[in-house]
């Protein structure tokens, strides 16, 4: 991509982000095949780090892979399988590599993975990363010694705005814009009344921040009622899951691309936040109909 991400973030436009999933195994075919679909539709790709405490491909990796194939990445890197050694040896050498981005998180629970035998580090969090990101830009480790070339990054993190209770976060998130989070991607949202409310408190704290609307693709009804009892901080309205529920069989996977499309079209239209993260969970390939459902 001619423009870094940082420099779009900065430009104004409305701006659209997707996530890229490693494989569970060195099978890369069809990871290069979404990155090739998607590098010149949207405006970086994340790469999720072990994503629900699943062991896969490394997100370092496959950002490396992302530049390699023209597009712009962003890092996922969590706090729950690295000391922060291994995650300043890991940003020296990501940046080494060309990548400008770090998408800094906590990470889930090794209870909600495939591992549950292992051992979870958390040795910081993501606002303590966040610190640390700064502090190598500043041309010292985490220690205080003296680095031998420095880095610069675009920093973010992640907000959950339809947290329950909301206070918590919103907490969290004053931290994070103090630790020099550049921009936010959020949890999926669906109820947007309730996300204009967060994004009022967002402005009042500073109105420079830059925030992305999680979209995640309800691909049924089912899905929908899932992701209400299993996934924290997240409220699928109940007349987004009838309206799945009433689409003909075979459709619901039409209809929840388009129930997206509608939702990224009114979050830009009008103006709610500063562009939206498409998360299709195992769908890269329908990222493209759900832009153009939001008619991007």
């Amino acid at each position: 991509m001619a423009r870094s991400f940082k420099e779009t973030l900065n430009s104004g436009k409305f701006v659209v982000t997707a996530e890229v999933a490693p494989p569970k195994g060195t099978n890369l075919k069809k990871t290069v095949e979404h990155i090739d679909l998607l590098k010149e539709r949207v405006d970086a790709l994340n790469v999720t780090d072990n994503q629900s405490s699943v062991m896969r491909f490394p997100s370092l990796g496959t950002t490396v892979l992302i530049k390699e194939c023209g597009g712009e990445p962003i890092l996922q890197m969590t706090c729950r399988d690295r000391n922060r050694m291994a995650l300043q040896s890991d940003l020296l050498f990501a940046y080494t590599r060309g990548i400008r981005n770090v998408l800094c998180l906590t990470g889930d629970h090794i209870t909600v993975g495939d591992h549950k035998e292992a051992r979870a580090v958390f040795d910081l969090d993501s606002v303590q990363l966040l610190h640390l990101v700064r502090t190598m830009e500043s041309g010292k480790d985490f220690s205080g010694n003296d680095l031998d070339g420095g880095v610069e990054f675009c920093a973010g993190a992640v907000v959950t705005p339809e947290a329950d209770p909301i206070e918590p976060q919103l907490i969290k998130f004053d931290k994070k814009v103090q630790a020099g989070a550049g921009f936010f991607q959020t949890q999926a949202v669906y109820d947007m009344d309730n996300f204009k409310r967060f994004m009022e408190y967002a402005h009042q704290v500073d109105r420079n921040i830059k925030i992305l609307a999680g979209m995640v693709l309800l691909a049924s009804a089912g899905a929908a009622r899932y992701m209400n009892e299993q996934v924290p901080g997240v409220f699928v309205p109940q007349d987004l899951i009838d309206e799945l529920r009433s689409a003909p069989k075979g459709t619901a996977l039409r209809k929840g691309i388009e129930i997206t499309g509608r939702l990224i079209r009114q979050i830009k239209e009008e103006a709610i936040c500063d562009g939206v993260h498409i998360m299709a969970i195992g769908r890269e390939e329908v990222v493209p109909d759900i832009m153009v459902a939001a008619g991007l």
